[in-house]
């Protein structure tokens, strides 16, 4: 991206989803609210796709909006909705060492910014060509068994973990628990 002349509707497509990304990690950072910090990162977390699509990684950018966007955030959200009395919790979140903390933030994006100002990278003519295609016919032939393994250890974890969160039931009569 050439800083001199940002005239190129695609140059300034990728600063406005640039900006979202970063807008939004910063709001997660420093809103109080944590309903409207999840908010802010739905939209730092959708910049990350925009920016896997500006680099060409389509699969990349799906998985995260299906998988970040659509699945952790709104379990996030789904988990603080369904706290009960999550109104009458009292976090302590002392506000300590802000001024260090702001002082080494603007050292180094000083610092990266210098690096990215300074640095020639090249720059290549790059059409866009679609990765899914080829990413799904590796996984379902040089890396099946690799996939499918990975496949059975989350079936594993994902019971393992609903029979820890089981909570236990005491049996009336004889007062020990259930499945003894």
């Amino acid at each position: 991206m050439n800083f001199n002349a940002i005239s190129i509707p695609g140059d300034l497509v990728f600063l406005g989803v640039a900006a979202v990304t970063v807008v939004g990690a910063l709001l997660v950072c420093m809103l109080p609210n944590i309903i409207h910090s999840a908010v802010a990162l739905l939209f730092s977390l959708m910049g990350v796709a925009g920016i896997y699509l500006f680099l060409s990684a389509d699969f990349l950018a799906a998985t995260q909006m299906l998988v970040y966007v659509g699945g952790i955030t709104m379990l996030m959200l789904f988990a603080v909705f369904l706290s009960h009395r999550i109104s009458q919790a009292r976090i302590s979140n002392p506000s300590r060492f802000q001024l260090p903390a702001a002082v080494v933030c603007f050292a180094l994006f000083g610092a990266l910014s210098l690096v990215i100002v300074t640095t020639p990278f090249p720059v290549k003519d790059a059409k866009f060509m679609p990765t899914t295609a080829d990413i799904g016919e590796l996984l379902l032939t040089k890396y099946l068994l690799p996939f499918e393994i990975a496949s059975v250890l989350l079936l594993a974890a994902l019971v393992g973990a609903a029979l820890i969160s089981r909570p236990s039931r005491r049996n009336p009569v004889s007062g020990t628990e259930d499945g003894q």
